[in-house]
């Protein structure tokens, strides 16, 4: 599976009209192509900080949409009164694991980080087999992604949780948890976001 998040900052009152734009217009095109998996978007309301997902079944699949995606994604970054086209990378999907579905008023907490090319597959044996057990064990957790770049020796993890008072709750354990993952894999904390999950449409297959 593969993922293609568009990072935006826009302007914290056009939010709610860009997320209207998204779930009437983006959504149900870019899920009728070929090998979309749905699609997702959070934000930070003070901020404007939007970070919108869509999945795929295949590389394949992302790279021949690339075209088609690009009206939609200027469309929705235009409603959220963003001034640029917004910060688009694509992932490999290498750990999917979901505990229950989020409910309305979840939120989540994103961890950027970087390193050298060797350190994506150290990365994800620590995510499954240190990281995930752990996240399993908070108050409100619902699910928990790794997202990696091989080539560029990227990763990002996602942890959904049931709302913002779980992910402020969990904020000294996960803070314990990544220092002690990147003293690991000597890799550097590029940053840390906490949003609300406006819009969860992913389809993407448990990959535990």
């Amino acid at each position: 599976m593969y993922v293609r998040t568009t990072e935006v900052r826009g302007d914290p009152a056009g939010i709610d009209d860009g997320l209207r734009i998204v779930r009437e217009e983006v959504f149900p095109a870019v899920t009728g192509m070929d090998g979309c998996v749905g699609m997702s978007m959070l934000v930070d309301r003070e901020s404007g900080r939007c970070v919108a997902t869509t999945a795929w079944q295949s590389h394949d699949a992302m790279m021949a949409s690339a075209d088609g995606v690009l009206p939609l994604r200027e469309r929705a970054v235009q409603a959220l009164g963003s001034t640029g086209g917004g910060d688009v990378h694509e992932w490999e999907s290498a750990v999917v694991h979901r505990d229950h579905a989020t409910p309305d008023g979840a939120c989540a907490r994103l961890t950027w980080l970087s390193g050298g090319q060797d350190m994506v597959d150290r990365c994800i044996d620590l995510y499954r087999l240190v990281i995930l057990p752990q996240l399993q064990e908070m108050d409100g957790f619902c699910s928990a992604s790794l997202m990696v770049d091989r080539e560029a020796g990227r990763a990002v993890g996602t942890t959904a949780f049931d709302s913002m008072g779980a992910v402020m709750a969990a904020r000294e354990a996960t803070a314990r948890i990544r220092e002690r993952v990147v003293g690991e894999l000597g890799a550097t904390v590029d940053g840390i976001d906490e949003m609300e999950i406006a819009f969860a449409h992913l389809h993407v297959p448990e990959m535990a």
